[in-house]
């Protein structure tokens, strides 16, 4: 890559998407000619050079999705010319620096997804050329100027997941070329001026009627409003041109009659109504055809399966936290582009089976319900299917080997708390990040063909009848993803070799994910707290207790903080095995305790 840096009279260079690590190389600045520069979606550290300010021909800079820390340097203030500037997805701190002001040329600014703190940063109210404002995913506290409307060129202003507290400015929404405001998941309050209707619109207490006059409206979110009594939810059938609906979780009793809401809209693609008491009778659906594709209406005491809003363009479907009974309908399964499906925490007792199957469902959650009986064969047909969870159901039989037509889209599969018995098959889950099938009556050997298992970050056999010798097999593939492995309560002996765990290295990995530190996901689980490893005695296993020995040699196999990525931040084993199950028994301690490897 240095050898860019003897191109002096290059005007334009993009770097983005690829794996480009430590600092932003310094020759860039002697690049002086520069007017659009792109570094985003690579692997870079440290902080923004201060001479980066001395790219004075600079219209376009964008550094999002790196690893950048430190503070904005207040050059940057230098760049004159700048248009769009983008610094999202980061690891900056700070304050955004006065000399932004300088930025009059400036159309769009996004630092969003950083640690940036401090009040409003008021240099940004000179830049009255600027369109798109995102401040969202910071630390950003104080009121937000009420000489916000000097940015009279704004069409998009997004600044929620802040602490920004106080009165909201009234006229905000006066700007004449505002399109989009999101203030979510702040602590703001007071009212809302339009400038086409007379009667303000609060932040709390009743939603307003005047509401109805905004015909033109296609997206409202009014998630979590702090509604005080009834609510007219009649208001919202003047709106004919919505698109996307969110009344989430309104301190309301008022009754949703979705029969009645869904005959209101048209145009309707995205309605949530998620925490709120919903009645969906078993009735066909409305006359009117729908164009929903996504539905939430999770935790809305709903006892029937909601058939008036089934339609053909569904791709997202979340009833969860219901009390439907009865079986799931077939339809589902015929849906072409329903990709999402969330049927948990109900009381389901079956599946009807349909002949023609969907070709695009991926995620299937239908934990905690009452099915029973076998694990119905058509699951294996659903050939896009990635997370499949089943588990706290009274499901028997075997694990079907059908799923193995599965095995090269499947990555977590969750079986847990059934009655299953048998075995686990072999070669069927090659693909598999999570497997957890604790809590079953499961019996044989671990099959060998978990050697394959390259991806696997966790596994779960706990509280079977596993009756085999601690497969040292194992040990043959160096496990690199793995990081919670749980065998408890099973029949396992012979001896645990002290070195065994060495080779896992993603057990003594950092909490987070360290390339990527706005993905906070791990197989079914994300373990943000350390790991410890805890003893308890079981008198079913019959290994050889070299525990002690165990933890010492693997304590010592973690590296030196010196050669730690970032010596500042903790590095903690984090074994998830349950060792009082392979090695307990009297020639350990006697008692439980726990022991923190390292941190």
């Amino acid at each position: 890559m240095s050898s860019i840096r003897n191109l002096s009279h290059i005007i334009s260079l993009d770097l983005s998407l690829n794996n480009f690590s430590e600092f932003i190389p310094s020759w860039i600045v002697d690049l002086s000619y520069l007017t659009f520069l792109d570094l985003s979606y690579n692997r870079f550290s440290g902080q923004i050079p201060s001479s980066i300010g001395n790219l004075s021909h600079l219209t376009s800079l964008n550094l999002s999705n790196n690893q950048i820390l430190g503070q904005i340097p207040s050059s940057i203030g230098n760049l004159y010319k700048l248009t769009l500037l983008s610094l999202s997805y980061n690891n900056i701190v700070g304050g955004i620096p006065s000399s932004f002001g300088n930025l009059n040329q400036l159309t769009s600014l996004d630092v969003s997804f950083n640690k940036l703190n401090g009040s409003f940063p008021i240099a940004l109210l000179n830049l009255t050329k600027l369109s798109y404002l995102a401040l969202y995913e910071n630390q950003f506290t104080g009121t937000i100027s009420h000489n916000i409307t000097s940015l009279s060129s704004l069409t998009d202003f997004y600044a929620s997941y802040n602490a920004f507290t106080g009165t909201l400015p009234s006229s905000l929404l006066t700007i004449p070329s505002i399109d989009t405001v999101d203030l979510s998941d702040n602590q703001l309050n007071g009212v809302l001026e339009f400038g086409n209707i007379s009667s303000p619109f609060k932040l709390d207490g009743p939603i307003p009627a005047t509401i109805s006059k905004f015909t033109n409206l296609v997206r409202l979110r009014l998630s979590h409003y702090k509604t005080q009594g009834p609510v007219d939810f009649s208001v919202f059938s003047h709106l004919k041109l919505l698109g996307y609906l969110d009344l989430s979780y309104l301190n309301t009793t008022t009754t949703i009659d979705l029969n009645d809401f869904l005959s209101y809209f048209k145009r309707l693609s995205v309605l949530v109504l998620s925490g709120n008491h919903v009645s969906a009778t078993n009735k066909s659906p409305v006359s009117s055809p729908l164009l929903l594709r996504y539905l939430e209406l999770s935790g809305c005491g709903i006892t029937e399966f909601p058939e008036s809003a089934r339609n053909q363009h569904m791709q997202r479907v979340d009833i969860s936290n219901n009390k439907i009974k009865g079986q799931v309908p077939g339809w589902l399964w015929t849906l072409p582009d329903l990709y999402y499906l969330d049927i948990s925490n109900n009381t389901f007792t079956g599946f009807k089976n349909s002949t023609k199957r969907g070709p695009s469902l991926m995620t299937l959650l239908a934990s905690n319900n009452n099915f029973s009986g076998n694990i119905p064969s058509f699951i294996c047909d659903l050939g896009s299917v990635e997370t499949l969870d089943l588990s706290n159901n009274n499901f028997n039989g075997s694990i079907p080997r059908c799923l193995g037509n599965l095995k090269y889209t499947l990555t977590d599969l969750n079986l847990a708390q059934n009655r299953l018995h048998g075995g686990l098959p072999g070669n069927v889950f090659e693909s598999l990040r999570a497997l957890d099938v604790g809590y079953n009556k499961l019996t044989g050997k671990l099959p060998m063909s978990l050697i394959h298992f390259s991806r696997l970050e966790f596994l779960n056999v706990e509280s079977n009848i596993i009756n085999d010798t601690f497969p040292v097999w194992l040990n043959h593939t160096s496990f690199p993803e793995l990081q919670i492995i749980d065998i408890s309560h099973n029949h396992f002996n012979g001896a645990l070799p002290s070195d065994y765990f060495v080779k896992w290295s993603a057990m003594s990995s950092l909490g987070t994910v360290y390339d990527q530190p706005d993905l906070m996901y791990m197989g079914y689980y994300y373990y943000h707290d350390s790991m410890v490893v805890v003893h308890e005695p079981f008198v079913e296993t019959n290994a050889d207790a070299a525990a002690p020995q165990l933890i010492k040699e693997v304590f010592y196999s973690l590296p030196e903080e010196s050669e730690r990525r970032n010596p500042k931040e903790p590095l903690c084993l984090s074994l998830s095995i349950r060792i009082w199950s392979i090695v307990s028994g009297s020639a350990w301690c006697p008692s439980h305790y726990s022991v923190l490897l390292y941190c």
